[in-house]
């Protein structure tokens, strides 16, 4: 057991919890703003493919990346037009969202590239500090500036106001549509820097489905952390190291726990994030519903 736990468990955890710190970071502002949001999968997914197949056009992984985001950017656009503006039921909305992600790319990988299931292999973002992606980087730096934007600025208060009481935060001046939805598009914005990191960070291609449920884990990240940016980049370390622990497992000889059961463990760990059990934190107590209900 002395060589499991070396630089490349650490690494492993590093690039596994990136996605998820992305997207939890993302979830957090859309739940901050009263939005509920499971539509980061659909979201994560959307970025992973939109990167690639920005890259594949254009040659460039940095213009694939922006494409890639733009397009998450506006999943969560009609997320915030379908939740705010129609006040549809926020959790079927994030469904949806979800299955018509999971749906396109899969129509696209056939129209774009003439076969199922996965991608060319286009060239990847550039890796810095000694073989480190950029993006593991940017999703570090990330999370300190998310708790400054929150907790520190008057659009941060503005948007949590929103999300802890609408009605009071409308009846103070406070425009609650406003704050909601640029905290939605904001979410998918990140959750595709999430996908982003997927295919074109880690991997150099797209696969159907490459998200894997990420994006459910970092919602179950963000209630896991009470609501707060760095608890949430906590508790995606910690699904990132399971992740990381299940992938170290298979390539040590004479682990004492079988490679298939550690499969699972990321997916208990939400299981138990989403019951409760551990949470400390409320929700915001806006959090679902519309800013002049009653």
């Amino acid at each position: 057991m002395s060589d499991f736990f070396t630089v490349a468990l650490l690494t492993a955890t590093l690039r596994m919890a990136t996605p998820l710190v992305f997207a939890a970071m993302g979830g957090l502002l859309s739940e901050r703003s009263g939005v509920i949001n499971i539509a980061l999968e659909g979201m994560m997914l959307t970025g992973a493919f939109f990167a690639v197949a920005g890259t594949h056009w254009t040659g460039s992984s940095w213009l694939g990346a922006i494409i890639g985001v733009g397009a998450a950017s506006v999943a969560g656009c009609i997320h915030a037009f379908w939740c705010i503006t129609l006040r549809g039921n926020q959790i079927v909305a994030g469904t949806a969202i979800n299955l018509m992600a999971a749906g396109l790319t899969a129509f696209l990988i056939q129209i774009i590239w003439g076969r199922a299931g996965g991608t060319d292999s286009v060239s990847q973002l550039p890796d810095v500090f000694g073989g480190v992606n950029i993006l593991i980087i940017a999703a570090i730096v990330l999370v300190p500036l998310v708790h400054f934007y929150l907790f520190r600025t008057k659009q941060g208060l503005h948007t949590m106001a929103s999300g802890e009481s609408p009605q009071a935060a409308e009846s103070v001046g406070i425009d609650v549509t406003r704050n909601r939805y640029l905290a939605v598009v904001a979410s998918g914005a990140l959750a595709g820097c999430g996908g982003v990191f997927l295919s074109i960070g880690n991997l150099s291609y797209f696969t159907i489905d490459m998200t894997a449920g990420r994006g459910f884990i970092a919602l179950a990240a963000v209630i896991f952390g009470g609501w707060t940016p760095f608890g949430a980049a906590a508790a995606a370390l910690l699904f990132g190291s399971a992740q990381a622990v299940q992938i170290q497992a298979q390539a040590t000889s004479g682990f004492p726990v079988s490679p298939d059961l550690l499969v699972a463990l990321p997916y208990l760990l939400t299981l138990i994030a989403v019951t409760g059990l551990i949470r400390n934190a409320p929700a915001p107590a806006g959090l679902g519903k519309h800013a002049n209900a009653h």
